[in-house]
């Protein structure tokens, strides 16, 4: 725009949002780093968090064994996750549709299988644990009958509480977050007021000099599982990352971005200590809450709170529920609307929302719910782990350039262009992929739940993290060597730790290839600076901007 050109207002945060995963215009990327920040932290400052949280204490340690599986789960799960927040600044979309770059055009629905797991899973977390709460607080506090039809209305009532600000968009999203940042963060130092009195840092678990051999040589598999429960929490960002960050501006540090994103999972050690904290409390004064055969840690939050604190328990449940939920299914939705071009975002974001719904009653009622988070929460870390790790080395080897336009051929129903590969598929990184997820399914060991084939190897330690990492990051670049990728997908300044061909990019066709422009090529490089061609029939360039934007830039 020129500069008496007029600013776009931003919407309103009852304006329901109408972009897809279509490339969000220059004109509408407002966000900030801060604002990432309190999205994905918001996402995790909340009540779901303390339930990850006490599993350590559940598994038998003791509160600083739980403490340091703690850090080690934190800071490895920020360290994979925070790399993750480039894409969406560079190409203005979500993660999903920048991995066509790296798995193909057809491939990048791995992106948008796994945002699904995910989503169902925390979303579930999130309604299970506040439903549990609120039903509980209200027992306490007005002698409401702790049934299953109490629950029930609980769980859907919530449940359609999230899924009405999802359908709302980004906007009021990150209005929610602002709100669960600052009041959910001072409900937690208000539960340490009303807990230190009770805490006792000296909790020692069942892994204690007196133990017997058996019990002993369980300590490292529940030290590695408490860790992998708690690194879940950062992983499963990694697909909705970029739902966020594509509203940043292309020009926006790099490092800030990431930094926002460290950060944001850094802090989520309040509401994971809390959880840790109070679970040690429980397990000392009603041991039978954290019991391995039927553990509740609601029911033994409220059980050790004062009378005072019931109240705050509820709003926590209710703030933090919210914010975890809206982010965990705002994503998925967004994403199915590419994957099934009849569905709107906002019908998408009401299937999945009413699928996952579904879910939370079944899980609830039908299945154990500690094992089923804990077994599906490793699953999903063993399956999105290796994707990240094929997104960021791609991000590495291409230096940061990316053609956003031949991203969007899938979601156009469209063929070729620079990340057609073979058929639409990069079989280089799905290889990657498949094989590192494979692998780390076959070394899993979640003991009495889930133990892979290979799980034993290591003494019924789980290493299928480290492996799966190690595998698709060697497997990947060797890929790179030794089938060099066509020299079209990499920029001006050539690959890093990688070969290329040279070899034709096949045309784009399909719907509007020709009178929507989308042969067009809008490269950023590694300055995030952009250059476009390509004209519409309308006379403007792709994306909508204006011809004489181009004649300014040149």
């Amino acid at each position: 725009m020129s500069e008496n050109s007029p600013a776009t207002p931003s919407p309103s945060l009852t304006e329901v949002e109408t972009y897809g995963v279509e490339r969000i215009p220059d004109a509408d990327r407002t966000a900030s780093p801060l604002d990432l920040f309190r999205v994905a932290f918001g996402g995790a400052n909340t009540f779901s968090t303390c339930v990850l949280g006490a599993f350590p204490i559940l598994f038998g340690l003791s509160f600083w064994q739980g403490l340091a599986a703690t850090l080690l789960g934190v800071v490895v799960g920020a360290l994979i996750l925070c790399p993750m927040a480039m894409f969406g600044p560079v190409n203005g979309t979500n993660n999903a549709v920048a991995s066509s770059a790296h798995l193909g055009v057809h491939g990048r629905v791995v992106g948008s299988f796994l945002s699904l797991l995910t989503a169902v899973a925390f979303f579930s977390i999130s309604v299970w644990s506040s439903g549990d709460a609120l039903v509980g607080g209200a027992h306490r506090l007005f002698g409401l009958e702790r049934s299953n039809l109490s629950y029930v209305v609980a769980y859907a009532l919530f449940g359609c509480l999230v899924l009405a600000v999802c359908v709302y968009g980004f906007r009021f999203m990150l209005f929610v977050n602002k709100i669960a940042v600052t009041s959910a963060t001072v409900l937690f130092l208000l539960g340490a007021i009303a807990f230190a009195g009770d805490f006792d840092p000296s909790y020692a678990g069942v892994f204690t000099a007196s133990a017997d051999s058996a019990t002993q040589a369980l300590f490292w598999p529940s030290f590695i599982g408490a860790a992998l429960i708690v690194l879940s929490n950062p992983v499963s960002f990694g697909a909705f990352l970029g739902d966020w960050s594509r509203y940043i501006p292309a020009n926006a540090p790099r490092r800030k971005v990431v930094g926002a994103a460290f950060l944001s999972q850094i802090a989520t050690l309040l509401p994971f200590v809390f959880g840790l904290a109070t679970a040690s409390i429980i397990a000392t004064k009603a041991p039978k809450y954290v019991d391995p055969a039927a553990p509740d840690f609601v029911g033994g939050l409220l059980a050790i709170s004062p009378s005072w604190f019931f109240l705050p328990v509820c709003l926590l449940a209710l703030i933090g529920g919210m914010s975890t939920g809206t982010t965990s299914l705002y994503g998925t939705g967004l994403d199915f609307s590419s994957v099934f071009p009849r569905l709107s975002r906002v019908k998408a974001t009401i299937l999945v929302g009413v699928l996952s719904i579904a879910f939370i009653f079944i899980g609830r009622f039908g299945f154990d719910l500690v094992q089923s988070i804990s077994t599906f929460a490793t699953m999903i870390i063993t399956c999105t782990t290796p994707w990240m790790v094929v997104m960021i080395l791609g991000f590495y080897t291409r230096r940061g350039w990316y053609d956003p336009d031949a991203l969007q051929v899938f979601n156009r129903r469209q063929r070729g262009g620079r990340y057609w590969f073979t058929h639409g598929w990069n079989w280089r990184g799905m290889t990657a992929w498949w094989v590192g997820a494979v692998v780390g399914v076959l070394f899993t060991n979640i003991p009495g739940q889930f133990v892979g084939p290979l799980g034993d190897l290591a003494n019924g330690i789980d290493i299928s993290l480290p492996l799966s990492l190690a595998v698709a990051a060697v497997l990947y670049l060797a890929m790179l060597r030794l089938f060099p990728e066509p020299r079209a997908v990499y920029g001006p300044e050539g690959p890093r730790l990688a070969r290329t061909v040279d070899v034709p990019v096949p045309p784009i066709t399909g719907p509007g290839a020709e009178s929507e422009g989308a042969s067009a090529v809008l490269a950023v490089d590694g300055e995030n600076r952009g250059r476009r061609s390509g004209r519409r029939a309308d006379g403007k360039l792709a994306y909508g901007e204006p011809v004489e934007n181009l004649l300014m830039e040149n």
